[in-house]
């Protein structure tokens, strides 16, 4: 059985391997390790969707809960790490289905305008991060799904039980919103 990290030097993915069957165990020290291990990573994923610092943490809390409680169906197949991640994303889509409001819209469009890629690529990581933590109510999570985590206008729909054109309809304004506070703090390139 061998198991795949993100990050690989000899050792590590068998310390992982048995702080893993700790966790299956219910050992707390091993939860306690897996967790401070992950941390980082997954609270960055949190972030992308959720801008209120104790929400952040009650979720991402909550998807560790999760995983520690499935730990047993990871099978020791592919990247922990992986499967960590998807654990903690459904913890958001829930948080975010239950307390996220929204308005159906009808009116969509099929144009799919394409922000340049070099508009973004003046935009320093943290900027851009922290105007998409901005977008209003369920603009920001169809945004970070749609770009971040590449799902598509289907999927995003059945996560948060909407319908695929609300999905399309916030990805559009989300990308509206962006380009103008782009556009606003100069950090567009200019012709």
């Amino acid at each position: 059985m061998s198991i795949a990290l993100a990050y690989s030097l000899p050792g590590q993915a068998d310390e992982l391997q048995e702080l893993i069957r700790g966790c299956v165990r219910n050992e707390r020290a091993a939860q306690e390790k897996v967790y401070r291990l992950f941390y980082g990573r997954m609270m960055a994923l949190v972030r992308r969707y959720i801008d209120r610092d104790e929400l952040v943490e009650e979720v991402l809390n909550n998807g560790f809960l999760r995983a520690f409680q499935r730990v047993d169906q990871y099978g020791f197949q592919g990247s922990f790490e992986g499967w960590l991640r998807k654990v903690i994303f459904h913890a958001v889509c829930d948080y975010v289905k239950k307390n996220v409001r929204y308005e159906k819209n009808t009116v969509l469009t099929d144009r799919e305008e394409v922000v340049h890629r070099d508009l973004a690529d003046r935009l320093y990581y943290n900027q851009l991060l922290e105007l998409v933590q901005r977008l209003p109510g369920l603009t920001r999570p169809v945004f970070n799904m749609y770009v971040m985590e590449g799902l598509t206008h289907l999927e995003i729909a059945k996560i948060l039980n909407i319908s695929e054109g609300t999905s399309k309809w916030h990805m559009n304004r989300g990308r509206e919103i962006l380009k103008e506070k782009i556009e606003k703090l100069g950090l567009h390139l200019k012709q």
